[in-house]
């Protein structure tokens, strides 16, 4: 999602870099092209590989592709929605869906959290919790209209991830595409955590949960309907959400204590996310 909470050093080699690895079978090696946003592209995770869009050498693309012997073209950008799909997101970042052609193989995609507008609303509860920290400003809040806000944006997102994956199919006709979910964020459980570094109000912490779990549903019915598979990595992350401690949070506090940006996964997070993607590739084998 947005990289608005923070900022980040990091080494520095050309963007959208390609991670290759030499097959010794002498079988074809899987072309792999990863699209998406912050949850793909891992900002602060050690080793960042690409300043511009805080791209990690330990994402899960990177870890998927490893595990594959793939040939990995990774693009996903902080920051990034589904318009940044087909027009440059910055200077210096190219459409993502330009590292297409008909000899992918391989595509996966991570992609909403910023067109629904999710670092900002984490924002807005934040700065609402202090004038009610055991209510639910933030859900009272985008609901002032009398109909939630967000359930809205996630609804209008849809369209837009079902042009996403049109796109797509449209450039790498022969390509699986996986449409990856985003992970377990806030307890699964409803019961919040009060820290200075989790500045939310405790009634918010479902309404949020269900807010993650609306904009999961939603990819997973886009990606049904466009000819692609879904991973829930939402499932095999509960249990490590930013209110667990240290060594069992996947995801970070807003004031991260591991290599992460605020609420993202962490490198254990990464890997999760890797090992669920994973998962799938292996169980349904190939799609085409």
């Amino acid at each position: 999602m947005g990289a608005a909470l923070f900022s980040a050093g990091a080494a520095l080699v050309p963007a959208g870099t390609a991670s290759a690895s030499t097959s010794t079978t002498g079988r074809h090696q899987v072309d792999y092209v990863a699209l998406g946003d912050s949850y793909a592209s891992a900002p602060v995770v050690p080793t960042q590989v690409d300043a511009t869009c805080l791209r990690s050498s330990q994402n899960y693309p990177s870890l998927v592709a490893q595990s594959r012997s793939a040939t990995l073209t990774d693009v996903s950008c902080s920051g990034a929605t589904t318009e940044d799909m087909t027009v440059s997101q910055k200077e210096g970042v190219a459409p993502q869906l330009d590292a297409l052609n008909r000899g992918t193989d391989l595509v996966t995609l991570t992609i909403g959290g910023n067109d629904i507008g999710f670092t900002t609303v984490l924002g807005t509860c934040a700065q609402l919790t202090s004038g009610d920290p055991t209510g639910t400003p933030c859900r009272t809040h985008f609901a002032s209209t009398g109909t939630d806000q967000i359930t809205g944006v996630i609804k209008q997102t849809g369209p837009k991830v079902a042009a996403v994956l049109r796109g797509i199919h449209q450039r790498a006709p022969h390509a699986r595409v996986v449409v990856v979910g985003y992970p377990d964020l806030f307890p699964d459980d409803g019961v919040g955590c009060t820290s200075k570094t989790v500045p939310l109000a405790m009634g918010d912490f479902a309404w949020l949960r269900d807010k993650e779990k609306e904009l999961n549903d939603m990819l997973a019915r886009e990606a049904r309907h466009g000819g692609a598979q879904y991973v829930n990595t939402y499932g095999p992350t509960v249990g490590h959400d930013l209110c667990k401690p240290t060594g069992e949070r996947w995801i970070e506090t807003f004031a991260p204590e591991t290599p992460a940006a605020p609420v993202h996964p962490n490198a254990a997070g990464e890997s999760a996310m890797a090992t669920a993607v994973k998962g799938v590739l292996a169980r349904h084998g190939r799609h085409h």
